[in-house]
């Protein structure tokens, strides 16, 4: 009896690391695409809001960093808090109040194969980073 709860205890905590050690490597990845994408561009001021219209988007990162495309400006969108369920691979379903994609506007996850979005989540400020001059 002694045995198995010690080898359910080191089962429980092997699970542990392993799921610490793919959280890294999740993070990492994230780092490396965030970097790609920015390139060598340089942030600008954030601002509250962009127009979708002419916007590709969104690059799922990770769960707290959106990439939007708007011709050569890319726009960072860092998340008010972390969406559990923004995952690659996801469809986020934005749910704006106006003509423009702003702060504060709420926003879904669908999984694939599911059919009932996740809890909602808010975009953060809209920070605009483009090439620097000469480049």
């Amino acid at each position: 009896m002694r045995f198995a709860i010690i080898a359910a205890g080191a089962l429980a905590l092997s699970g542990c690391a392993q799921n610490a050690e793919y959280q890294a490597q999740r993070d990492a990845q994230a780092r490396r695409e965030l970097a790609g994408a920015l390139g060598n561009r340089v942030p600008g001021k954030p601002q509250d809001c962009i127009n979708p219209t002419f916007t590709d988007g969104p690059q799922i990162i990770d769960r707290r960093t959106l990439i939007y495309r708007q011709g050569a400006t890319l726009y960072r969108n860092d998340l008010v808090s972390e969406c559990p369920s923004l995952a690659p691979l996801t469809t986020v379903i934005v749910e704006m109040r106006g003509s423009q994609l702003c702060r504060n506007d709420l926003f879904r996850v669908l999984t694939p194969g599911t059919s009932i979005p996740g809890a909602y989540c808010r975009m953060g400020t809209f920070t605009p980073y483009t090439r620097a001059k000469g480049s």
